[in-house]
């Protein structure tokens, strides 16, 4: 089952786990930056580094890292643009039969009662069947060949792309050697996921944390 959205407050599980502790589970939340030119952003995705950068020429506006498709349901890769974005997606192949006494994780095709989808927030659409979305950000290929962004991260590439923006998907990219290289990965992706009682219900869009960006 996907899994999508870290639970952001650690404050308990630090104050147990002390100062080693800490430093390894900082909240991860990296810097986005608007263009000076829409109509210049570009969207480039390593692969083999599970980044994305999000470039306005030479400049970086994003740079987050990402979890993409397992080898079965891989990735593709090629030259594509945003063709849709939907802010509050459901999956229509993974998610919940709903029941009169207990919600199930199920698939669309395998479901009893009333099938609710889980949610894929920030759904930005590059060819059919697949795009980004926020989700779980493992450090190795865990999706069915989306690309997952972090929780504190998705709602700034989704502000930072329109239909359009092109999408370069590669197994390398230039900027790996350079601003790859520096950039941390999250440390939350084994958190559990939130109740399946939210996750099936309309709140849970409303209390998704909004895009907060430098100027």
């Amino acid at each position: 089952m996907t899994r999508l959205i870290p639970i952001l407050f650690l404050m308990p599980l630090l104050l147990l786990g002390g100062c080693s502790q800490l430093a390894q589970r900082q909240v991860y939340d990296q810097p986005a930056y608007r263009p000076k030119d829409p109509s210049k952003v570009v969207v480039k995705v390593s692969l083999d580094k599970q980044m994305v950068y999000v470039m306005e020429g030479t400049r970086p506006l994003l740079v987050t890292a990402c979890c993409v498709g397992i080898p079965s349901h891989p990735t593709p890769k090629g030259n594509f643009c945003v063709t849709r974005k939907e802010r509050n997606k459901r999956s229509g192949a993974y998610g919940f039969s709903v029941l009169k006494d207990a919600i199930v994780p199920s698939e669309a095709a395998q479901a009893h009662g009333h099938y609710v989808g889980y949610p894929m927030p920030y759904w930005v659409e590059f060819t059919p069947g697949y795009g980004f979305h926020l989700g779980w950000v493992w450090p190795v290929p865990k999706s069915h060949g989306c690309i997952r962004l972090h929780a504190n991260d998705a709602g700034k590439f989704f502000a930072l792309v329109h239909e359009g923006t092109p999408i370069k998907i590669a197994s390398i990219q230039p900027e790996d050697s350079t601003i790859g290289d520096k950039a941390p990965r999250p440390m939350d992706y084994n958190d559990p996921d939130l109740p399946s009682a939210l996750l099936t219900a309309q709140k849970y869009f409303e209390q998704i944390k909004p895009p907060v960006f430098f100027q």
